[in-house]
């Protein structure tokens, strides 16, 4: 069987890989799509060398089909289609409260084990959430990031008619104003890249480029002075983290969705204290957010095959990746594993 290796920075190889057995409460999947997600392009730009050991398969926005059972596996079948969980949770720590999918011991699947970027994957049962009958193999390779945009949606505690920003119109950006509209929220984007945009427009979205409009001002005109209920910061920029906190209206919640490393960005803490606004981390996804990307994906109201940029074979993954550093207009790249 075929797998793609991260070899060092730069550099994916695709080689011979082993078949595993599924041991006591594994499973063996033959992988169909694997999307590339942000953190596998950091892998490939070296950067979380520290983390990752080369050579790895590393790709976790998988689905599949389960090719054979390990000892006591009930949860699944032989035949059935799966989206993965890539969490192994590890021992629980006082510290965790019992919020397992952030917890101290929390190992990520496909970045601190070998990940979904091969035609045979051996995981643990209780990552495997079944696929409806309905719902394409390739729009499954979807069902990760979604349940992210779930969970996002779900800590801003969002409710019907409220108006809600997403800084960053990127894959997971998109994916959160479609939850967004499921929801029943007056949404609006900003956004930097004119391609994005149109394309964001031409799929019914409300958009801003912030770049040659006032954010702010424009943001009054659109909700009547209301301003924002829940802001998404999708971005993980300077002018996106200075945005937040201007456009959100009085106990306004802000959703932190895009990891701030490296540079330090100045935030204004006075806003907090002035209109008594709330600052929420969210990271990952629980078991009922899967579960929920699961149903709004099989309602057929995302037009996943407009947010393909392409779909490629295994083989060609380290031009993809090359691809996708030249391509920042890009949203979302599949790779077809089997």
């Amino acid at each position: 069987m075929k797998a793609a290796f991260y070899n060092s920075k730069g550099t994916i190889t695709v080689d011979q890989g082993n078949i595993v057995k599924p041991g006591k409460g594994e499973v063996r999947l033959e992988v169909a799509y694997c999307g590339v997600c942000g953190t596998d392009v950091h892998i490939f730009h070296g950067v979380m060398d520290a983390r990752v050991n080369p050579p790895q398969t590393i790709g976790h926005e998988a689905s599949a089909v389960v090719a054979e059972l390990g000892e006591g596996v009930t949860n699944v079948q032989v035949g059935d289609k799966v989206a993965v969980r890539p969490l192994r949770f590890g021992e629980a720590h006082p510290f965790d409260k019992g919020h397992k999918h952030v917890g101290k011991n929390l190992k990520f699947i496909g970045i601190d084990s070998q990940g979904a970027f091969q035609s045979s994957w051996t995981v643990p049962s209780y990552t495997l959430h079944k696929l409806p009958e309905g719902l394409s193999l390739m729009h499954g390779a979807f069902i990760e990031p979604l349940a992210v945009a779930c969970h996002d949606v779900k800590i801003g505690r969002v409710k019907a008619g409220e108006h809600c920003l997403v800084i960053g119109g990127g894959p997971i950006g998109t994916l959160i104003a479609y939850v967004l509209k499921e929801k029943g929220a007056e949404v609006v984007i900003s956004e930097v890249n004119e391609t994005r945009l149109k394309m964001l427009g031409d799929l019914g979205f409300t958009t801003i480029n912030p770049v040659k409009e006032n954010l702010s001002e424009r943001i009054s005109e659109l909700t009547n002075e209301a301003m924002i209920d829940c802001v998404f910061e999708v971005s993980g920029s300077a002018p996106g983290v200075q945005a937040m906190t201007e456009v959100v209206n009085v106990r306004g919640r802000i959703v932190m969705v895009a990891i701030h490393g490296g540079e330090q960005k100045p935030v204004d803490l006075f806003k907090f204290f002035w209109s008594e606004i709330e600052l929420l981390g969210a990271r990952l996804y629980e078991e009922d957010d899967y579960e929920e990307a699961i149903r709004i994906a099989d309602s057929g109201t995302i037009p996943f095959e407009k947010l393909i940029t392409k779909v490629d074979v295994l083989d060609n993954i380290q031009q993809v990746f090359d691809e996708i550093d030249q391509n920042s207009e890009g949203m979302k790249y599949l790779i077809q594993c089997n």
